[in-house]
Formats: structure tokens, C-alpha cells, sequence
């Protein structure tokens, strides 16, 4: 799913987006499929057989052939903004109020339905919580993070929640920090300014790509380990898995990455109890801690913070006692 810009018009949202490379020669409705997997292939048809959707500022087709580059509209009626089930999944709820609820997303958890993930996902749940979200796009969520990324989302419940949280975002008035663990020892902090883009053979992964879109990453030094570093990021930019492949692209992949990481690395002489926890964290290691924003109905300033999850603590907690012992010899 691509990142799109979106704005209330009455009772419309419009979706602007780009076709990416990894679309190019689709038809119309198989790449508005893949770019925007919250929404089902038949609702997207409908919508371009009503008219709502243009490309390249004209009405077209569904079978018509898409060209990377060209400019895509969606006019989403907000009755129908959101198709997706109902599905009663537990929720840590930080926050709530009439406007607006901050979830603190476990590991595992799907934000959206897509291909692979049809149902049990973060989106369900929402709309078994509060169905009057179906009538807003997303069900109201307007960020996301990756599935075994953990850490605080904002979710809008009303129209006028979504407008000023999408605008908010797009204007880099939302605060967001991240704990991540990663591999190697680093000195000190630092900003990754460099683009990201599809990668050009795996089109399932980014990669840092000159033809990618601009990306800026800031990090600083939390803890030094013997082999390992616990860093705090913040993001100027959001693109899909920039904090991973950022991380990644400089040498020092996420802990426990999937895709972007590299052989395991263990300090020497660790403890058996060590190398097990390292061998067994099969999810990056990587938690949004922090979220803080103006509230999009009062214009409070508010912030939340939540604490890493327990498998996360334990990775920590393992990696400073062996410094500990190590740094007593």
C-alpha cells in the first residue's frame, strides 16, 4: 500500500497518489488494488465505473494501462469509505475521547487487511470497537505502523478528526519517536538523509534508490552493548520501512529483521542465555515510544509515551548485563 495524501470535501475523501513504479503497464484497477490494499478490488471498480476516480486528471477505464508517474484521484464516498468486517480483537487503548483514540499496537498485528491478511487485522478490531468508523476512509487511521512493529498509533473518529490529523501529518507537526535496537556498537547519533524507493529486484522491499522519494531519518546513542546499540529515531519523513531500511543501508540493520537484517551477531563470550534471546527475536526490534500532537478538535498539545513490550525489555535487559559482566573483567 503507497502512502497518499487525503482531504475532506464534503462528503468525499479524496485520495492523491502517484502511480509507482512496481504499477507501471497495470490496468487501472489491478494497480489501484495494489497501491491501496485497505480497499476492496470490486469497490475500486465500482468507483471507477461511477466516474470517481481520474487518471491523469481524466476519467478512464478500469482496463485502461497505467504509466509510472501519472496522477491519480479517488473521490471515496464517506458511506462507503471502509468495507472491511468487523472482528472483535483485543485492544490496548492509551487513550480515548470523542475525536480521537491512541492505540498501543501489539507485535503481530496488522494495520490494514491486504493481501495475505484479508481479516485480523487492526482495522477489523476498530470496527467492532466503534462501528461507527466504517463511515470514515481507514476506518479513521491515518498512519500506520509495519505488522511486527510495536508502539502508539492515533486513530481520528469523526471527519473533522481525519482532515486536521492527515493535514498535521503532511505538515510534520506530528512528533513521533522510536526505540530500536541495532546491530553493531555506534559512537554517537546522527541524521540519514537519503531517498527510498522499491527495491529494483524484490518488489516486496525498499531500499535506499536515488529514484526514490526523499527520506530523513535522525537518530541518537540510548545505551552502548558490547556488539549492539538501543537508539532513539525520530522521523522528518514517513516512508514504507524507513526506519529498517535506513538502519539497514548504513550498516547497522534492526535486531531481529526479517528482511532488512544480516547474519545474527553475538558478542564474544556471551552467555548461552544471551545467544538464545538473540536467536529467538524473530520480529525487528523496533517500538514507538513516543507520540505527541495538537489535538485535532481543542488544539491541546498532548503526548503519550508507552513502555517497550516485554520481549523487547528482556533483549535490553540481556544485553546490558552482559556489557555489565564483560566490563567488570
Amino acid at each position: 500500500m503507497v502512502k497518499s495524501k487525503e482531504k475532506q470535501e464534503g462528503e468525499v475523501t479524496l485520495i492523491e497518489e502517484t502511480i509507482p513504479e512496481n504499477c507501471h503497464g497495470f490496468r487501472l484497477d489491478k494497480a489501484l488494488a495494489v497501491m491501496f490494499d485497505q480497499y476492496s478490488r470490486s469497490a475500486i471498480q465500482q468507483w471507477i465505473k461511477d466516474g470517481l476516480v481520474t487518471l491523469g486528471g481524466r476519467v478512464e477505464g478500469q482496463k485502461t494501462k497505467v504509466s509510472e508517474g501519472q496522477s491519480v484521484v479517488i473521490h471515496v464516498p464517506a458511506a462507503v469509505a471502509t468495507d472491511s468486517q468487523a472482528q472483535d480483537i483485543p485492544l490496548d487503548i492509551v487513550y480515548q475521547d470523542d475525536d480521537i483514540l491512541v492505540i498501543n499496537k501489539p507485535a503481530g498485528l496488522v494495520v490494514h487487511p491486504g493481501t495475505g491478511n484479508p481479516d485480523g487485522t487492526l482495522m477489523n478490531a476498530l470496527l467492532h470497537l466503534d462501528p461507527a468508523l466504517a463511515t470514515l476512509p481507514r476506518a479513521g487511521i491515518v498512519h500506520r505502523i509495519d505488522k511486527d512493529t510495536t508502539g502508539l498509533l492515533v486513530i481520528a473518529r469523526n471527519e473533522r478528526a481525519v482532515k486536521n490529523l492527515v493535514e498535521a501529518i503532511q505538515n510534520k507537526q506530528v512528533r513521533r519517536e522510536y526505540l530500536a535496537v541495532i546491530t553493531s556498537q555506534i559512537v554517537a547519533g546522527g541524521t540519514i538523509d537519503a531517498p527510498i524507493g522499491r527495491h529494483s529486484r524484490e518488489r516486496t522491499k525498499m531500499a535506499v534508490s536515488s529514484r526514490g522519494k526523499q527520506a530523513v531519518t535522525h537518530f541518537r546513542v540510548e545505551e552502548k552493548f558490547r556488539a549492539h546499540t538501543l537508539v532513539r529515531v525520530t522521523l522528518e519523513t514517513g516512508r514504507t520501512h524507513q526506519i529498517r531500511v535506513h538502519m539497514s543501508a548504513q550498516g547497522h540493520p534492526i535486531i531481529g529483521d526479517q528482511v532488512y537484517g544480516k547474519r545474527l551477531q553475538v558478542p564474544p563470550a556471551a552467555s548461552d542465555e544471551l545467544i538464545n534471546i538473540l536467536r529467538n527475536f524473530r520480529r525487528q526490534a523496533l517500538h514507538a515510544e513516543t507520540l505527541a500532537l495538537e489535538h485535532p478538535v481543542t488544539g491541546e498539545w498532548i503526548s503519550w509515551t508507552v513502555a517497550m513490550p516485554p520481549d523487547m525489555q528482556q533483549l535490553v535487559e540481556a544485553l546490558r548485563e552482559d556489557t555489565l559482566i564483560h566490563a567488570s573483567r
